[in-house]
């Protein structure tokens, strides 16, 4: 082939080339914006909604058109969230309730992990356990909260214990689940070389199951949560859970629903730093 002739192929097929990336920058540019546009659309749907069920809460309760000692109304519910902040009063309580929340969230997952782990490298074990596991998680946990009041004492180390017999169970069931399901091709080939027991679980099932580890930490703040206010119900004298029960003994529903939007909003505030945190984690995950 003459070299002018080739030349121009080669022209030509980085003509062909160049054209084909800028038109597939020009795809994604469009797919991102169109992708922002839903985001948008999304957000400004959910705070109307938000707004006109608050608006139409507020109208009902000062036209009584529901009982306003019963479900109050959200300015009522401000001014007593307001007052509470202001003089100091609620501090202590959500200080409390957090910090047994994060100790039970964080005891638990690795409290259920290294369990899982026990199970998955002593099957015999695993199969001796199986069937209590199956009624621990299957029982009410608030049965259990008297059996820790009256061991533990009443008090925080009791809330935890009630906060982790939530935890714990489900967080072990799940991983070692996912032990369990682990590809046997990728089992196989470790093996052949010879790997160790010990090897092939940080080699293989703990990378595998990373993912679901730490998608398990989403699950346990709703269950810390769950457990943590159980717990106050049935014997703090300090928390968001003793509050809500000092509530109802004097008939204060207003302090109960301002307690509620306090713990949802701490709730929700957790959920979604560990929410960044799992997006960290994977991310990361993925490019090893």
């Amino acid at each position: 082939m003459p070299k002018e002739e080739k030349t121009r192929g080669q022209a030509w097929l980085s003509g062909v080339e160049e054209d084909r990336e800028s038109g597939m920058r020009e795809l994604h540019a469009l797919f991102k914006q169109k992708a922002r546009r839903v985001t948008a659309a999304v957000g400004t749907t959910q705070i109307a909604i938000l707004l006109l069920f608050i608006a139409l809460w507020e109208a009902a309760g000062r036209q009584r058109w529901i009982d306003p000692l019963l479900f109050s109304y959200p300015t009522k519910i401000i001014n007593q969230l307001w007052s509470s902040m202001a003089d100091g009063t609620i501090w202590p309580h959500i200080g409390m309730t957090v910090s047994e929340t994060i100790i039970g969230f964080l005891l638990g997952t690795l409290v259920g992990t290294g369990i899982a782990a026990l199970l998955w490298w002593f099957p015999f074990l695993s199969r001796v356990l199986d069937p209590y596991l199956v009624v621990l998680n299957s029982l009410p946990k608030v049965a259990l909260g008297p059996l820790f009041i009256v061991t533990l004492g009443p008090g925080f180390t009791s809330i935890v214990a009630v906060t982790l017999s939530v935890t714990v169970i489900i967080t072990t069931i799940n991983i070692y689940n996912r032990f369990r399901e682990i590809e046997a091709g990728y089992i196989k080939v470790v093996r052949l070389f010879g790997a160790s027991r010990a090897q092939l679980f940080r080699l293989v099932i703990l990378p595998a199951s990373f993912p679901v580890i730490i998608s398990a930490l989403k699950v346990n703040v709703g269950l810390a949560w769950i457990g943590v206010i159980v717990g106050e119900f049935l014997v703090a004298k300090l928390g968001l859970g003793y509050l809500m029960i000092y509530g109802f003994q004097v008939f204060n529903f207003t302090l109960v629903l301002s307690t509620l939007i306090v713990i949802a909003v701490v709730a929700t505030i957790m959920y979604q730093l560990v929410a960044i945190l799992e997006r960290k984690l994977t991310s990361g995950w993925r490019e090893r």
